[in-house]
């Protein structure tokens, strides 16, 4: 007979009947149970922390997430599951009994740091679960063999999948959410989440695209576009002012497309939105297809006017070769490009562009590749993210005739000069602006503040800053930031409605009566027990 360890479950359902209450059900039947006390045999203190540590709650995970914000999102509600359930969370991977890797599946450096993370884990003899798109796209790949996984619809059953990693069981929950055979935006968005930062909300709007991208790995993990509903991203955002948030970002694989499965677009989310955004709060827009935003410019263009919406946005361009973007079945040209981003620079004054480019692609020509370069010398995009083509498995791309490594290479490198050879923020030098401070700087010698256009400043690192709007004046321009001097005789602004969560608290669970965590974690034994049975 196998050992626990040794064995496999394909997926809870092949442990848990139709008819057993679903685990939003278990929780609310925790508030009523009262535990029977009984009588304990007296064991040796050591011999009783042993016996505990095998329930199910009672240790520590330690989450890595590697991508997208899109990632983080999914990132924070897991782990606020966890920490819910009794779970403790810790930023030490040494001392975490679990491993919960979340990966990324664009690039191939990100998933060999996955994969590194699996081996390095095993290596410390750490249960392991992983999440992602890269167990959802690619489930069989060897070194996934025997590990749980979470499946990028199913982050809501965290908590299951790591009880059941703990007690040594494989279990795989890859499905799709769906409602009446439509396919839903994914996890509900009201679940416990712990905010990397607090005083930021990152809220996924849709998941999926429409696209087929010849290069895409992503597609394969989040499928076909799923949007969630306008009033229930509004409440997610009404509770995070509550919670005292004072940024939220937007996110998704294309959030130009919003709505489109469900007859609304993104113009009319946005505007619901902005109702709710207190005085110095600001929203952020994330990543949109140029297809899907050209039938919305002008309503766009008085969206990213608006005081508490920043005039940023991130349209990936890819190639300004037409040949390359058909290869690629970007689905428009380069016109439609320049189009939007000429149309939002005249109506929206100083907004910030932000595109991405990939060197290299299959069958570029040199004089494709140096129609990209052209493009980037006359619009000297302030944010640019440039990429190596990596072949990504399963993609058409990867079929394609490949570019030599050396010519990637060498395209990259040439790119990467342009973009170095001008200076986006040195006309800004002698400004007064207004910035909201929001984080740490890497080197934690400063605040990082941004202003009206998302642009980087950084300010000195005094506690009164954090969270707050200030007035500062730019004394000096870098390559990707300013930095500024806060105005004497002004004040900081609070845009908080309250005051933010402590790093690491959990969101949501203020407003919920929840039993001790000792009756929670009781509960949750004697259902896994009887399941076990």
């Amino acid at each position: 007979m196998p050992s626990a360890s040794d064995s496999l479950i394909e997926d809870i359902e092949d442990m848990v009947s139709s008819g057993d209450p679903t685990p939003h059900e278990r929780q609310s039947a925790r508030k009523n149970i009262m535990p029977r006390s009984r009588k304990r045999k007296e064991l040796p203190s050591n011999e009783e922390l042993q016996a505990e540590s095998l329930i199910p709650g009672t240790q520590k995970v330690w989450m890595k997430t590697w991508g997208c914000s899109h990632n983080s999102s999914d990132g924070e509600y897991m782990a606020g599951q966890l920490a819910a359930s009794g779970y403790k969370m810790t930023d030490d991977p040494t001392e975490a009994d679990v491993w919960l890797l979340n990966s990324c599946t664009v690039k191939n450096p990100a998933e060999d740091h996955f994969r590194n993370s699996i081996k390095k884990a095993q290596d410390q003899q750490k249960k392991v679960v992983v999440a992602g798109c890269v167990p959802q796209a690619q489930p069989r790949m060897d070194y996934l063999k025997g590990l749980s996984i979470i499946g990028v619809q199913q982050i809501d059953r965290v908590v299951e999948v790591v009880d059941e990693a703990v007690k040594g069981h494989s279990v795989r929950l890859l499905g799709q959410k769906k409602d009446g055979g439509r396919k839903l935006g994914g996890a509900r968005l009201d679940l416990p989440k712990i905010r990397k930062n607090p005083l930021i909300e990152i809220i996924s709007i849709n998941t999926g695209c429409l696209n087929a991208c010849t290069y895409c790995k992503t597609k394969h993990a989040r499928g076909d576009l799923a949007s969630y509903p306008i009033e229930e991203l509004v409440e997610r955002a009404r509770q995070s002012f509550q919670e005292g948030v004072c940024e939220i970002w937007l996110t998704s694989e294309d959030t130009g497309a919003y709505g489109r499965d469900i007859g609304t677009d993104l113009p009319t989310l946005l505007w619901k939105l902005v109702e709710e955004i207190p005085d110095g709060a600001m929203l952020r827009l994330g990543m949109t297809n140029p297809p899907y935003i050209l039938e919305h410019l002008q309503e766009m263009a008085k969206v990213l006017n608006h005081p508490r919406v920043y005039a940023f946005l991130h349209v990936p361009v890819q190639s300004a070769s037409d040949s390359v973007l058909m290869d690629m079945k970007r689905e428009y040209c380069i016109d439609d490009f320049k189009r939007v981003v000429d149309f939002l620079k005249e109506r929206v004054p100083g907004v910030t562009i932000a595109t991405d480019i990939i060197c290299g692609f299959p069958g570029e020509t040199e004089e494709d590749f140096q129609e990209t370069v052209e493009l980037v010398k006359h619009y000297q995009f302030p944010s640019l993210f440039i990429n190596q083509f990596y072949p990504r498995p399963g993609t058409p791309a990867a079929k394609m005739d490949q570019v030599p490594a050396h010519v990637k290479k060498q395209r990259t490198k040439e790119l990467s000069q342009v973009f170095h050879s001008y200076s986006p923020y040195g006309h800004k030098v002698g400004e007064r602006q207004h910035v909201l401070v929001t984080e740490e700087s890497f080197d934690t010698q400063y605040y990082v503040a941004h202003n009206k256009f998302y642009e980087q400043v950084l300010v000195p690192k005094r506690a009164e800053f954090k969270g707050k709007m200030i007035e500062v004046d730019v004394y000096e321009a870098g390559k990707h930031f300013m930095k500024g001097k806060p105005v004497e005789d002004s004040t900081p602004f609070t845009p908080s409605i309250s005051a933010p969560l402590l790093k690491g608290e959990v969101s949501g669970l203020k407003q919920v009566n929840t039993p001790c965590k000792s009756v929670v974690r009781t509960y949750k034994y004697v259902v896994n027990v009887l399941i076990s049975i």
